[in-house]
């Protein structure tokens, strides 16, 4: 009887074993390393089952759920190789190299997914879930047939990273999530979240309350791009406690994403400088603010003899971290200790971009520090306080990333590079031996305009680009001038997505996608020799079909 049940059902899928398929069948980003198209196609439907062994129970919970969103089905799971017909089978093997690779094998009776970690088993059924899509966008008789193939896959990069600002706007816990989804369905993972801003202070410390009960607040936001025009009068604000980012934590590992906080140091600290003035070099001065744009209850506060206040407008300001007192380290630390408890993360962000030097070459206490330590000036005043948190750090257990301005003194060479302001720092710590990633401005900052008509977008940072998704396709993170065994320094690549102007998740949506889709592409894919845009544009318009399943806002620019 049990063989003429898996008879009939063999018997039942033979129809679909010799259906011939074309390369436009098949539409997946990141473009595979090798993909060997096949005859026949896997159906789905209330039949299929899942196998797989109990370390992949994640993998398995998600992939059958991800079945049940697309089509409807409700498969079930199986600890035991029941009939070895029409199943999806999901194993772990020694036969892979690569930590994050994996090997999809799609026949028309069984698909098999095999991989060395649970991390290529997520990746394959990401890989997977869009087969799915695309057959469901395929099809007019509503069947999901899976056309078959043979994929054999690794990322190219070991970092392949995005960063949310919430420094600058916070965003709720259920948006921080859907971030995470998106970098999941890229095969990314890395979600660098900056936490901390001259605008607003993000993270609880349970140390100092003041950093949420002040520093999490401002009184309003300058309307229009800097200098801006006068303030919204507009209380904004928020932060994310422990709890909750130990949630977010959980969440992300399911996903296989690591979360990189970054608490920005020396500079960029105007919020945490209004809870503990003694943070500044001057504590009794004034914060500088731009006149037109101070908010009315701001102005109540200056007048009511308030010193320090949380800033409202953007660009680079002068009030930075006291680098000369010791109570500042003192207080980092214990910021830093809470904060590498809290992430489990190898790597801790610390800044280190666009501190001005004004008040350090003016501060005595800088200035006696400078000349105890023998440093040769402000620049190298910046290296001894980078190197002070890199040790503490250390000895946590932590390894430090930083903006690429840490290269301008005499920063530890266990420090790893992010190079933004183009590629010039990210070669030079190449060379010197230090680990880089490369997430230049210059395509990779997503809050640039992605357009050369600018007339009907929404306003953003003005001056620079557009990055388009062209430029972000085409950009070679391994520049020429690295040597091989150079090139090796660079850990990968990553796309930041600033908030200056950028105040809803609707807005941030539409500025990441489908840009952060290319960047996606260029950080697995390894064949630079190979691209072809226009070819990774007829991918893109199907990849556009999970952009509307997942009910996100993109930009549409590149498929009208």
């Amino acid at each position: 009887m049990l063989s003429f049940i898996v008879l009939s059902c063999s018997n039942k899928y033979d129809k679909y074993k010799s259906i011939n398929h074309t390369i436009d069948d098949y539409n997946i980003i990141p473009k595979p390393s090798n993909l060997q198209i096949l005859n026949g196609s896997f159906k789905i439907d209330d039949n299929t089952v899942v196998y797989s062994d109990s370390v992949l129970n994640n993998e398995t919970e998600y992939l059958i759920q991800t079945i049940k969103n697309i089509t409807n089905f409700s498969i079930s799971s199986l600890d035991k190789n029941f009939n070895n017909t029409h199943i999806i089978n999901l194993e772990l093997t020694d036969t892979i190299n690569s930590e994050e690779g994996y090997v999809l094998d799609i026949a028309y009776d069984r698909i098999d997914i095999k991989a060395k970690t649970t991390k290529g088993a997520f990746y394959a059924i990401e890989t997977l879930k869009q087969l799915i899509l695309n057959s469901s966008l395929n099809s007019e008789s509503q069947e999901y047939l899976i056309p078959a193939l043979h994929i054999k896959d690794e990322p190219r990069f070991s970092h392949r990273g995005m960063m949310l600002d919430t420094g600058r706007y916070f965003y709720d816990v259920e948006f921080i999530k859907q971030f995470i989804d998106l970098i999941a369905v890229h095969k990314m993972n890395i979600f660098h979240w900056h936490l901390t801003e001259d605008q607003g202070w993000r993270i609880e410390i349970k140390k100092y309350p003041k950093l949420t009960e002040v520093g999490a607040w401002r009184n309003g936001t300058e309307i229009g791009r800097t200098p801006g025009t006068k303030s919204d009068n507009i209380k904004h604000g928020g932060f994310y406690s422990q709890d909750q980012i130990k949630d977010i934590i959980n969440y992300a590992k399911k996903k296989h994403i690591t979360i990189i906080p970054e608490i920005d140091m020396p500079g960029h600290n105007g919020a945490a400088i209004a809870s503990y003035p003694f943070l500044s070099c001057f504590p009794d001065e004034v914060t500088p603010m731009n006149d037109n744009i101070i908010s009315e209850k701001t102005k109540e506060l200056l007048n009511s003899g308030v010193k320090k206040v949380v800033q409202e407008s953007w660009g680079i300001k002068s009030d930075v971290l006291c680098a000369g007192k010791e109570s500042t380290y003192t207080f980092y630390e214990n910021v830093l200790a809470e904060v590498a408890d809290l992430f489990p993360s190898e790597y801790i962000h610390i800044g280190g971009d666009e501190c001005l030097k004004d008040n350090w070459k003016r501060c005595p206490n800088c200035q006696h520090l400078i000349e105890e330590k023998d440093l040769k000036g402000e620049e190298e005043l910046q290296s001894y306080f980078i190197n002070h948190m890199s040790a503490f750090l250390k000895r946590k257990g932590k390894k430090i990333i930083g903006w690429d301005e840490i290269l301008e003194g005499q920063v530890t060479p266990e420090a790893t590079v992010m190079s933004w302001r183009g590629v010039k720092g990210g070669i030079q710590a190449a060379k010197q031996g230090q680990n880089v990633i490369m997430t230049p401005r210059e395509p990779y900052y997503l809050d640039y305009y992605q357009v050369a008509d600018t007339l009907n977008e929404p306003l953003t940072v003005g001056g620079r680009g557009p990055n388009t998704v062209k430029d972000i396709y085409l950009f070679n993170p391994l520049p020429k001038e690295l040597t091989e065994t150079e090139s090796k320094n660079i850990l990968g690549i990553q796309g930041n997505l600033w908030t200056e102007y950028i105040a809803t998740p609707n807005y941030a949506e539409y500025m990441l996608l489908p840009r952060m889709t290319a960047i996606s592409e260029v950080a697995w894919y390894s064949g630079d020799n190979k691209k072809d845009y226009e070819e990774f544009l007829k991918r893109l318009n199907k990849f556009e079909a999970l952009y509307s399943k997942m009910g996100v806002n993109y930009a549409k620019h590149v498929f009208e």
